[in-house]
């Protein structure tokens, strides 16, 4: 004899509230064991695998792929043998409490859906039904789940509740903001080739227009739901242009000094150094000098970070995001670049954890990468700057009544009006100039 067991989509923590249904990796009346991945899911952070939390056979899909399900919602009934059990006992020396659903509800409790109150004997309940992935941090972590009670969805236990316990609480920010920005790579890699146009002939005054098709390709459309991550991005990049009275000045730096610096330290190193690591030391420098730009207003308060950290702008094909270099002051330019290029391709793959994603102080982004030139970048929510960075190009600079030809690397700095000051805002980019054309300033 069998039973049917609703499994919900589960409360993996890192403030998951919703996630869509990507792809089912199983299919129904597939037969799956315990712990294997059965779907996988999109949130606004990353994509990931959501493993079954007991072997049985796939009796029905709770929604479709291309759904949009609550943490709550049912995911994925699995027929079990009745005698199948998924959790464990309570200890003999503990009062038997009724189970908490950690990854899913199970038999006739899934038509409850009033939350239940975790009592304090339950925590080997808790942990026999934690994630696997939950599991597994707490095994890296050196954590015991038997000490720790949940806070999740109906008391389950999350990574949060693991990293908490190992020290790590900090480093559980949830991605706070994903801009449209553009991707960070070295400023003076290849331009891409412009588009070749062909002139269009003109048009004879005895030639005849041809009436357009009813049926041709040009009366019909497609239309292509957005995604998870680009919906998430729509909806970020318009809260921050409804909310902060965006402001954007320009500059340029002649940045001879800064290259020549940089051959040099690659050589000495025999490591990468890249333009963009060289850049977010200069503006780190800058920032130290001028606080305000990296602080942030929460109401009538302004509020100052207890460490400068930095977001990078990275071009995915899901989408654009920004990753968080921690404490990039304290780290050497090799360090540095190697760090950016980790996050970049993480960001790329969607294999991030969602710490490293939100709570920078300021965001640095490299439209030169794709030949851009001078922009007007959305600030960051909860961010109060932002720094687009041109490609380099070669121009003719008047210097002591004579022209030379000197590489200068376009700036445009946005800034929120509310904290930031027109003066001032010239001042902080003045700084970063200052430093970019002289590296000995921030490499010091």
């Amino acid at each position: 004899m069998s039973v049917e067991r609703d499994f919900v989509l589960p409360d993996i923590g890192e403030g998951l509230t919703e996630a869509e249904i990507v792809r089912w990796l199983v299919a129904e009346g597939d037969t799956v064991a315990l712990d294997q991945s059965i779907v996988e899911i999109e949130t606004d952070k990353a994509l990931m695998e959501i493993p079954t939390p007991f072997a049985g056979v796939v009796a029905a899909f709770g929604a479709p792929e291309g759904t949009v399900l609550e943490v709550g919602q049912v995911l994925v009934t699995i027929r079990t043998a009745e005698e199948e059990e998924t959790v464990e006992a309570a200890p003999p020396s503990q009062e038997p409490a009724q189970p908490a659903p950690i990854v899913g509800t199970l038999s006739e409790d899934a038509v409850d859906p009033t939350p239940r109150q975790v009592s304090s004997g339950t925590s080997d309940v808790a942990t026999a039904r934690t994630l696997p992935m939950v599991r597994k941090l707490a095994k890296e972590l050196g954590v015991d789940l038997h000490s720790i009670m949940g806070t999740g969805h109906d008391g389950q236990i999350t990574r949060e509740d693991v990293r908490r316990a190992a020290g790590l609480a900090g480093e559980t920010e949830e991605i706070e903001e994903i801009e449209e920005i553009e991707e960070i790579e070295e400023v003076d890699d290849q331009t891409p080739p412009e588009p070749s146009i062909e002139p269009t002939p003109a048009a004879s005054p005895d030639a005849t227009v041809p009436e357009p098709d009813a049926g041709s390709e040009l009366s019909t459309s497609e239309q292509v739901p957005l995604s998870k991550l680009r919906r998430t991005i729509a909806e970020r990049v318009s809260s921050s242009w409804r909310e902060i009275p965006h402001v954007t000045t320009f500059g340029s730096a002649d940045v001879t000094r800064l290259m020549t610096s940089r051959t040099a330290l690659k050589r000495r190193r025999n490591a990468p150094v890249s333009i963009d690591a060289m850049v977010v030391k200069a503006v780190v420098t800058a920032l130290a000098r001028h606080r305000e730009m990296a602080a942030h207003l929460d109401g009538d308060s302004l509020v100052y970070p207890e460490r400068i950290d930095m977001g990078v702008a990275v071009d995915t094909p899901d989408g654009l995001m920004i990753v968080v270099v921690e404490r990039p002051a304290e780290r050497d330019l090799v360090d540095l670049s190697a760090e950016i290029s980790r996050l970049s391709e993480g960001a790329r793959a969607r294999s991030l954890p969602t710490s490293a994603f939100g709570g920078q102080s300021f965001t640095v982004s490299n439209i030169g990468a794709v030949g851009g030139g001078y922009g007007t970048p959305i600030v960051p929510h909860g961010t109060t700057g932002i720094l687009s960075v041109g490609r380099a190009e070669e121009k003719p600079v008047a210097r002591r009544g004579r022209l030379e030809i000197a590489p200068m690397m376009p700036l445009s700095l946005s800034y929120d009006h509310r904290v930031i000051d027109g003066a001032e805002g010239r001042r902080f980019l003045a700084t970063v100039i200052e430093n970019l054309e002289e590296p000995t300033l921030f490499l010091a």
